[in-house]
């Protein structure tokens, strides 16, 4: 069985760019390509593209235009949100994660870690959510930042963000979170969110690589610092000339995902979701890894699942992957970011979950599009089957 043509079940990773957001660039592209630094008429056409995009952003997102900050994806975003404050602070102090971070989020503490801050780490329970009682704890002097991740990637866990916030807020640290994967699939107003600083970004929502956002709370803009030096674009915080057509395509894919959060067409990829998970686990040797989907707890276009042979022993996640490709599946294991790993490597999510070694090197993650055709995903119950077959 071959799919033809090629099933994409890779949401998580990145998604095509729709084409509200292929339009609203090619406008931009056609009248607005100059520099909105520039004075003369292109380059005042080019800052009011921006500006509109960065204020439709902020009416979906429930801010201020002043809190929007473009930048260049989500990986520049986290690193501004956790280097940039630390500049505000005299002295190295102590950084809170969630062991289930993104590899770019670790990057930045390890930054903060050899100029001398504490880094800590926040413990998960089996399904992935970060433990609040140790929080508590966590929170004491010398901590002054926290960043969680709003939902994750691999196992679908969606965190306690709003008891997070509280916490943090009652303890006076300050909250980032890494909401790349939340925004797409669930309601997000920021200033009712109770979160400080949340980072964004474009390609998985419909709209172009290469432009992201960091959302920054009033209170916390004179605290926070460019890490990039040059100019004073994006209120001083990030220079370089601004990405005006990207910033087009990102405000018009938010406002299309937006809306369509909104719709019954979310609900029902919801049960595409669950009548498929249901297939799949029929299958021997599949289990379900992260939170059952019957809670909130799970981004709703999410499956993920660990990998055993007949006999029990634990097959490659990323074996699994290119045997589903062969048959025009798209799939992925583990974080799209650390795909050059061996086929053997475990999953340091999955490992902090509790899973052992050979375990988390089996995990499968299937993500669905708005629009994955019902009819192909009746078939890959089979076509992972065959996959599986062929990885023993």
């Amino acid at each position: 069985m071959v799919f033809e043509p090629p099933l994409y079940l890779d949401a998580c990773a990145t998604t095509p760019l729709t084409q509200a957001a292929r339009l609203a660039m090619d406008q931009a592209q056609d009248l607005a390509w100059g520099n909105p630094s520039s004075l003369h008429g292109f380059g005042l056409a080019a800052l009011e593209s921006l500006e509109r995009s960065r204020w439709l952003a902020a009416e979906l997102l429930g801010t201020t235009p002043e809190a929007v900050h473009f930048c260049s994806g989500a990986t520049e975003s986290v690193h501004l949100a956790l280097l940039g404050l630390a500049e505000a602070f005299a002295r190295p102090a102590r950084l809170v994660i969630s062991a289930v971070e993104h590899p770019a989020l670790n990057a930045a503490a390890d930054q903060l870690r050899r100029r001398g801050w504490q880094v800590s780490t926040l413990p998960v329970d089996a399904t992935g959510r970060v433990l609040l009682e140790p929080l508590q704890e966590l929170l004491q002097p010398p901590t002054r930042l926290v960043s969680v991740i709003g939902a994750q990637s691999e196992v679908g866990t969606v965190q306690p963000m709003a008891a997070i916030a509280s916490l943090c807020r009652a303890a006076g640290v300050l909250l980032h979170s890494d909401a790349v994967q939340l925004v797409p699939q669930q309601p997000l107003l920021f200033d009712a969110s109770g979160i400080d600083l949340l980072t964004l970004t474009a390609h998985k929502l419909g709209g172009p690589r290469g432009i992201g956002a960091l959302l920054v709370r009033p209170a916390c803009l004179p605290l926070l610092k460019p890490v990039l030096g040059g100019g004073s674009q994006e209120q001083g915080l990030r220079s370089g000339t601004e990405a005006v057509v990207l910033a087009a395509g990102f405000a018009a894919a938010l406002q299309q995902r937006v809306q369509w959060l909104a719709s019954d067409q979310a609900n029902a990829l919801r049960q595409r979701r669950d009548v498929l998970l249901a297939a799949l686990l029929a299958i021997p040797g599949l289990q379900l890894s992260g939170p059952d989907p019957a809670h909130q707890e799970r981004l709703p276009h999410h499956i993920s699942l660990t990998a055993q042979s007949a006999t029990g022993q634990a097959l490659s996640g990323r074996r699994l992957v290119r045997a589903l490709w062969h048959q025009g599946v798209a799939a992925s294991s583990g974080s799209a970011c650390s795909s050059g790993a061996g086929d053997s490597a475990a999953s340091p999510v999955l490992l902090a979950m509790g899973y052992e070694p050979a375990q988390a090197a089996a995990g499968l993650r299937f993500s669905l599009l708005p629009d994955t055709d019902a009819q192909q995903l009746r078939l890959l119950p089979a076509a992972l089957q065959a996959a599986m077959a062929a990885c023993c």
